[in-house]
């Protein structure tokens, strides 16, 4: 035992055992203890424990190894099979920390968070505690960087408490420039939902954002979502004000009507509003019903209905088919909408011959092209064909028209007739949508102007560009005639639905390369396909649906995402900005989604989720 003291070169003892260094970091202290390979993680902390003296709970501590990123927490694995030597060095440090939590409503709150889980586990503790249901539709991300910041942070104005109703920062505050760089989304920067938060160079008490990621709403009830209702609501009113999304003038007055609404009956109800809200949600409950916001059209039924035949529809429709350099317009052609296909007669006596033009709209864009004061109800469809896409528009004499094709449009392009369970919800939905943009012509029931309406808090830079704050405020209150009666909770489901309907909602961009391309395009990706874009121009080239998808792959050397499709060929690309790790998951959650179960009392299968969003299959 005489060479028990004796140090080799390489930093080890003649008797086989070794320092490791350690950094306990509530006590900030350092802490030596003489090791072997052989021995566990759970043997060193008790060691380092006992060598510390200090009475404290310590359940909550774990290893961290700096150098390698890495949790060491299987206990029952020794130094060796971690690979642990004696120039590591290990921090000894509490698993849960405090996060600085900016919600959609922009409210700051702290927020105890295990660093050691995987971020999907720590989003579903989080929602746990905000009592928001279906965490998996939302992910964590990293505050934008903003190349003129200023001194002053605005996070040094967050709230302790829990309080997630009332007045909220308007872009009208002063607050207006920080706020607008805070929400204003940077893709890349959202966090791998399959590592840890300290694997992510997360530290304590940093702001970090929760946002809805996958726009997937399942289930959205309010009865029991009041909370996810309001923050989603929050994350669309944003996502309009900042332009993430585009919508039209008249749309945008709607959105400021119910943003006006929404505010006013926040200010007016407070306590007495929340003392009130269940015997609110029975009277609206009836009303609301028929406003589920599911993407895939409302609540699922099982009554089939009559099976033996399927809605059809058949009526004089204008059809315009783009070119270049044309000047030929609409041609109005008897068209029958069958299935999934538009047939176009000359004539509705020829309607039992061979159709001039016929279409299946299976994986099809269907974009509306909607002026309500100019009676305008267009229809534009990109129609996907062998060398990419066909454009062709219908345009609807009226709104009932209007409702019902764009209906059956939608439903078609996922693969579905009008003898869907969701085909009515559709109609009304869309219909419900149009009656909301309308002005009321009657001046005797338009509020008087008052100067409670803020037009910058309530319309986006494009729309007070272009007007007055003036011209604006009479235009926002004729609009409110159409929403005034509805109750706050309506009226959040409301902003949500039609924020919903908007052509390009829920579409996450990403600059890309395809295989064979020579300049970068986008490829968009949404809750149920693919999209080719054009750069310049934001249209879409190409669709491919997920339904239609086998499987999907990385090749990680070269960073290049590919797809496989069933009965067309595979799309290969590459990411130009962003790691193509950030695409497999968005795909992968998306897909998780589709398959996620319906019973609520289900726990969610975390680890489904981490093998499709990290390639395992």
């Amino acid at each position: 035992m005489a060479l028990d003291g004796i140090r080799m070169p390489d930093g080890c003892y003649a008797d086989g055992t070794w320092e490791l260094k350690m950094h306990v970091t509530d006590l900030h202290r350092d802490v030596s203890l003489r090791v072997t390979g052989e021995i566990h993680i759970g043997g060193v902390m008790l060691k380092l424990v006992e060598k510390l003296d200090v009475k404290k709970d310590w359940s909550d501590h774990a290893l961290w190894w700096e150098k390698k990123k890495t949790w060491l927490l299987k206990t029952h694995w020794t130094l060796d099979k971690y690979g642990i030597q004696a120039d590591a060095r290990l921090l000894f440090t509490p698993q849960h920390k405090l996060l600085r939590l900016q919600l959609p409503n922009m409210k700051h709150m702290k927020v105890k968070v295990n660093f050691s889980d995987r971020v999907f586990k720590a989003v579903s503790d989080i929602c746990k505690t905000f009592n928001i249901r279906h965490p998996e539709e939302l992910s964590l991300l990293r505050k934008p960087r903003d190349p003129k910041k200023k001194k002053k942070k605005l996070e040094e104005t967050e709230e302790d408490d829990l309080e997630l109703e009332g007045p909220l920062l308007t872009p009208g505050s002063g607050e207006q420039q920080d706020l607008f760089v805070l929400i204003s989304v940077c893709l890349h920067r959202w966090l791998d939902s399959s590592r840890s938060l300290m694997e992510q160079d997360v530290k304590e008490n940093e702001v970090l954002l929760l946002r809805f990621k996958y726009h997937s709403f399942f289930d959205l009830n309010p009865k029991y979502d009041a909370i996810r209702v309001n923050q989603l609501y929050e994350q669309a009113k944003w996502a309009i004000l900042l332009e993430e999304i585009e919508c039209t003038e008249e749309e945008m007055m709607m959105f400021a009507a119910l943003q006006y609404h929404i505010n006013k009956l926040s200010i007016m109800s407070s306590d007495n509003h929340m003392n009130n809200s269940e015997k609110e949600v029975d009277e609206v409950d009836a009303a609301l019903s028929d406003l589920e916001i599911t993407l895939e059209g409302g609540k699922t039924s099982n009554t089939l209905g009559d099976i033996t035949s399927i809605p059809e529809l058949a009526d004089y429709v204008k059809v315009f088919k783009p070119k270049k350099l044309t000047l030929k317009g609409y041609k109005q052609y008897w068209c029958t909408f069958k299935d999934i296909t538009i047939s176009c007669y000359k004539s509705k006596e020829e309607a039992h011959g061979t159709p001039a033009h016929q279409m299946n709209l299976r994986g099809c864009e269907v974009t509306p092209d909607v002026n309500i004061s100019g009676q305008k109800f267009n229809i534009k469809l990109l129609i996907p064909v062998a060398d990419g896409m066909n454009e062709i528009w219908l345009r609807c004499d009226t709104e009932k028209q209007y409702a019902h094709w764009m209906a059956a449009c939608r439903l078609a392009s996922k693969g579905k007739t009008m003898a869907d369970s969701s085909y009515n919800l559709e109609v009304q939905n869309i219909l419900s949508f149009l009656k909301m943009q309308h002005m009321n012509p009657d001046p005797q029931f338009i509020e008087p102007i008052t100067t409670d309406i803020n037009p910058e808090c309530l319309v986006s830079p494009r729309y007070l560009k272009k007007y007055k704050n003036k011209q604006v405020r009479p235009r926002i209150l004729e609009a409110h005639q159409n929403v005034a009666q509805m109750s706050l909770i309506e009226a959040k489901m409301r902003f949500i639905q039609a924020w919903q309907s908007l052509p390009e909602f829920g579409i996450t961009h990403f600059l890309a390369k395809f295989q064979g391309g020579k300049r970068e395009e986008l490829i968009g990706i949404t809750y149920n396909r693919l999209i080719r874009m054009d750069a310049s121009t934001g249209d879409a080239i190409k669709t491919w649906r997920f339904s239609n998808m086998k499987q999907w792959n990385v090749n990680w050397e070269i960073k290049m995402v590919t797809v496989e499709f069933a009965d067309e060929p595979s799309l290969s690309f590459v990411c130009a900005e962003v790691d193509c790790k950030v695409v497999h998951e968005f795909i992968g959650g998306y897909i998780f989604l589709s398959t996620r179960a319906k019973d609520q009392n289900e726990s969610l299968d975390e680890e489904m989720f981490y093998k499709l969003t990290s390639g395992w299959v």
